[in-house]
């Protein structure tokens, strides 16, 4: 690679001619002896004098210039050169390429296509990213915080979308197909042997329905709806013969489930991969990130005003964020020892009081489900055959939990604001702490309607005995995926409730009455990115849980969050302005996807122990009969050919799984070695440029002294 000479301007020198001494000078020549013998060669070389150009001027062609060589070659129109550089460049090409054979310009031509092709695809294809132009619009308008909400909205509808196709075309369809066409059906079990009274379930509605009824019915999932696609106990346990083709329900259905779950996670961990290298780039300080964003940040490819404004304001809310975040290190480091003590001891003593609150709003939510399910489900209950109250029953553990997470994230917002943090921590805590409330909120919903359905663990009560589960839900999956949609449902409900009769009453009282002391001190809406994502992961977190006892769920999802969207760029613009306080997206992005990759492992431990544990329900779904929901992908590995049967067996085996986990250690133990090899080489590197920017100060001094 060929280097090109420097040329530096001494007192009573020639043009052309070095001061060696100034090399000499350099900051970065004084560590020659410390970097190994390349950089002593480096610092022997520009003691020496400069090399002659070759005479052959094909050898004046930087690699990247020479034919077409390499496969990632920029055109010379992208090289940093100027119009003349560019011209003899182009000559110097066109020489080399004479002398190339039939074959070589036919690669090159092929390669030039292609580049060409792969241009074109990628911008058409930017035209068909959804919500390009709102998401850059919102940008630089409130900054790239908030525009990271949005752009985690719309991988939430994407993944929904793409998990949608995956379940409706592996077992809503095909049964909808299957009993339209009235398909000859196979039954894959028998439950002669079972309790009669465990097999009482009928949700059809018989005689006159009233509209009221249904309205009632079609949101809390109950009647007409248990009998729907929405729900486990519509699907049969049954294949499906036909001519030469056999489908299995039971298995897909199950399979369908797992690798949805499998999908999300793959997704979820690719995403958060990409993410997490871009806030590691972004908040490493050490290379300057004021230069790079006051010189390197402009996008000289923009054309129209709008855009040139958007990218302004963009540019100036990072600068605003970083200008933030430098003035707290510098507060942070003022302080004394004793004002850092006092500082700690109240933030333990907020701490024991979020603690308090937390339990209290569990201890709330347990207690409301247990109240609701006698309410719903006993005979003796005072509201037997009222609808509304029966509906506002069935609602009680959603209404209380979406109570408690509207009052305590307020009570945390107050809090966190006496801890002093950063503002790009206060929003991480902020956030964990939202989240535990909602995770913990459901999870103490689910061991609730578990203790339920197992009779607390005791087959031997009278309403367990003889069926493994409580008689009270003789379709226990149906009613778990009932919670789960009424969860949903009513957390929409709320978001627009909010929205409607709290956020614009509110942008109109500012507007129209400002000089009202109670509205000054509320003040105009701001865009809360915390909360705001926390109910998409919350949202998600349902849907997850979900799935499994109700398939259109994600369906359901994926509607949802566009209206969400389109409700918050509503609210966005027409009730919000932008924040006073600005945070780093880069590093919310990646926060965004380990709080949902939280959300997914909670959602996975009902999903498996469904699957792997409970005894499914005798009377509904299609794995009646069975010990366990995975007992089906066992039976239908019984029918495979004995071949199949030793393979599948050899890889669950511990003969296979040793062996591979020990190359598994093996390879994460190289994957270790070479990223500690891949650290040293960065810091070298930043070390280096650290040196080749004080060169740089160095010679403008230099310069500026020779000016005068």
């Amino acid at each position: 690679m060929h280097q090109i000479p420097f040329c530096i301007l001494s007192p009573g020198s020639g043009v052309g001619h070095r001061s060696p001494s100034l090399f000499l000078q350099l900051p970065s020549n004084q560590t020659l002896r410390f970097r190994g013998n390349k950089a002593e060669a480096w610092g022997a070389a520009l003691e020496g004098a400069v090399e002659p150009l070759a005479d052959d001027p094909l050898e004046q062609v930087p690699p990247y210039a020479e034919g077409e060589e390499e496969e990632d070659r920029k055109p010379l129109r992208e090289l940093p050169l100027c119009l003349e550089e560019k011209r003899r460049l182009r000559v110097l090409q066109e020489q080399a390429a004479s002398r190339l054979s039939g074959w070589q310009l036919w690669r090159v031509g092929k390669r030039r296509t292609l580049r060409h092709f792969k241009t074109q695809a990628g911008a058409v294809m930017s035209y068909a990213v959804m919500w390009k132009s709102t998401l850059r619009h919102i940008e630089g308008h409130f900054g790239t915080g908030i525009q990271s909400y949005f752009s985690f909205l719309r991988f939430l509808v994407l993944m929904n979308f793409v998990a949608s196709l995956l379940v409706v075309g592996f077992v809503v369809a095909p049964n909808a197909a299957f009993e339209a066409l009235q398909l000859n059906w196979t039954s894959r079990s028998s439950n002669t042997s079972v309790n009669a009274s465990c097999l009482n379930y009928n949700p059809s509605v018989y005689g006159l329905v009233s509209y009221f009824t249904y309205i009632m019915d079609l949101l809390s999932g109950k009647g007409f709806m248990e009998l729907t696609y929405l729900f486990y106990g519509k699907y049969q346990n049954s294949a499906v013969d036909f001519v030469s083709f056999s489908y299995n329900v039971p298995l897909a259905y199950l399979l369908t489930a797992f690798f949805y779950l499998l999908f999300c996670l793959i997704w979820i961990v690719r995403r958060s991969v990409y993410w997490l290298k871009r806030s590691l780039v972004s908040e490493d300080a050490s290379l300057g990130s004021y230069s790079n964003k006051v010189f390197a940040g402009w996008d000289f490819g923009l054309m129209q005003p709008s855009a040139v404004q958007l990218r302004h304001k963009s540019i100036r809310y990072e600068l605003r964020m970083d200008l933030e975040e430098e003035m707290f290190r510098r507060r942070l480091a003022e302080q004394t020892t004793k004002q850092r003590a006092t500082l700690y001891l109240l933030r333990g003593l907020l701490n024991i009081l979020v603690l308090g609150l937390l339990a209290g709003g569990f201890f709330c939510i347990y207690l409301a489900a247990e109240y609701s399910q006698w309410l719903v489900g006993s005979d003796t209950s005072p509201i037997k055959g009222q609808t509304v109250l029966e509906l506002l029953a069935a609602y009680l553990p959603s209404i209380v939990i979406t109570v408690a997470n509207l009052l305590i994230p307020m009570i945390f917002g107050v809090i966190v604001h006496l801890e002093k943090y950063p503002l790009s921590f206060e929003i991480k805590i902020t956030l964990l702490r939202n989240v535990f409330l909602r995770f913990a909120s459901l999870v103490v919903l689910l061991v609730s309607l578990w203790s339920q359905i197992t009779c607390s663990r005791n087959p031997q009560h009278p309403n367990c005995e003889g069926c493994g589960y409580s008689r009270l839900f003789l379709c226990w999956e149906t009613s778990v995926g009932q919670e789960m949609f009424k969860l949903l449902i009513f957390d929409l409900l709320i978001m627009l409730f909010v929205t409607v009769f709290v956020e614009f009453p509110r942008k109109m009282l500012v507007t129209y009455l400002p000089s009202c002391p109670l509205v000054k001190l509320w003040g105009q809406q701001e865009f809360m990115v915390p909360s705001n994502v926390l109910d998409l992961v919350y949202g998600q977190t349902l849907c997850w849980t979900g799935a499994l006892f109700c398939p259109l769920l994600p369906v359901l999802n994926t509607l949802k969050y566009i209206v969400i969207f389109y409700l918050k760029k509503l609210t966005l613009y027409a009730n919000c302005r932008p924040a006073e306080r600005t945070f780093r997206a880069s590093s919310s992005n990646f926060f965004f996807l380990l709080v949902l990759l939280l959300g997914l492992t909670i959602s996975c431990v009902p999903a498996l122990y469904s699957m792997f544990v409970m005894p499914p329900s005798k009377a509904c779904g299609p794995f009646r009969g069975e010990p366990t929901m995975w007992n089906t992908v066992s039976s239908a590995i019984s029918e495979l050919p004995p071949t199949a049967q030793e393979f599948l067996e050899f890889i669950g085996s511990l003969a296979f799984a040793v062996p591979l986990f020990l190359l598994l250690s093996i390879l994460m133990f190289c994957l270790v070695v070479l990223a500690g090899s891949y650290s040293s080489m960065v810091k070298s590197l930043k070390a280096q440029l650290q040196l080749e920017g004080q060169d740089k100060l160095f010679l403008v001094k230099q310069i500026s002294e020779l000016s005068q």
